[in-house]
């Protein structure tokens, strides 16, 4: 990618949808940018890209719950909105990884961490969890792992 840390390609993108007058566009964004301020205060530190990235996968992973909510409810317009929120914070995100490349850094980190049994669980998803940040779906891997070390 590019020098440019993820909170200034956030920032540059909040100022060209208030140029453009993208209100949609722009009140997801400030919403990013506020839950990422929030975390800061809150912790006290800067984060990094790669908890910035956390930041926005939680926001991800928040809208898909409101989405099944809202259709279990029939309110497919609420659920609407959520999608197009969720199209705009995956800009921003990390382009997802196949199944198979998954698969492939999931037996990578086994082999390293020398996981064998349910004990090793934590270990593994510890070593996955900042090079699949933002690029998988954690839930679904979680129950893979549970198969490979049970197996």
């Amino acid at each position: 990618m590019s020098d440019v840390s993820l909170k200034e390609q956030l920032i540059g993108a909040m100022k060209a949808a208030m140029r453009a007058k993208e209100s949609v566009r722009l009140g997801v964004i400030r919403l990013v940018n506020a839950a990422i301020k929030q975390r800061e205060v809150d912790e006290r530190i800067e984060l990094n890209d790669e908890q910035v990235l956390e930041v926005l996968t939680k926001m991800v992973k928040q809208r898909k719950e409101s989405i099944s909510q809202y259709e279990a409810a029939g309110r497919q317009d609420l659920a609407d909105i959520e999608h197009a929120e969720i199209a705009i914070i995956q800009v921003f995100l990390p382009e997802a990884l196949s199944d198979d490349a998954v698969a492939a850094i999931l037996d990578e980190v086994l082999a390293e961490t020398g996981a064998s049994s349910m004990k090793d669980m934590g270990k593994v998803m510890g070593a996955l969890k900042p090079r699949l940040q933002g690029r998988a779906d954690m839930g679904p891997l979680s129950s893979l792992i549970k198969k490979r070390l049970s197996a």
